[in-house]
Formats: structure tokens, C-alpha cells, sequence
């Protein structure tokens, strides 16, 4: 087996990650330059406090959908 710091391997690994760190910047550099960002509506909420019908709605209806059975099995 060969020293890898004789036969160049190191060198060829070192390329190979400078190469990719290189893509990735130049990747985010080109997303961030050509990225618009557009103004954004502020958001208000109502702070009335509002009346909730739909609680008597369902006081009204206490009928249940299901029936228990007799037993437990």
C-alpha cells in the first residue's frame, strides 16, 4: 500500500473538498443575489370580544350519537 502523502492522494482530496465548498458559496451567493423579498402585510388581529353561539348550539343538542354498550367485553 502506498503512503498517501507520497502519491498525491491528499492533494486530489483537498481539491475535492475545496471544489465543493467553492459550489456550495457560489450556490448561495447566486439564490441570495437573485432572491426578491417582498414586503410583507402586518398581520392585526380583533381584540372585540365576540359572543360564542355555537356554545348554546351545543347545549341545546345533548343528545349523544352513541350508546354504550350493557357490558364491557
Amino acid at each position: 500500500m502506498e503512503n498517501p502523502f507520497e502519491s498525491g492522494h491528499i492533494k486530489n482530496y483537498l481539491l475535492l473538498y475545496a471544489s465543493i465548498v467553492v459550489i456550495m458559496v457560489l450556490f448561495f451567493v447566486a439564490s441570495s443575489l437573485f432572491h426578491e423579498v417582498e414586503a410583507i402585510d402586518k398581520k392585526e388581529f380583533s381584540t372585540e370580544i365576540v359572543e360564542k353561539e355555537s356554545v348554546k348550539v351545543v347545549e341545546k343538542n345533548t343528545t349523544p350519537k352513541f350508546k354504550l354498550l350493557d357490558k364491557a367485553y
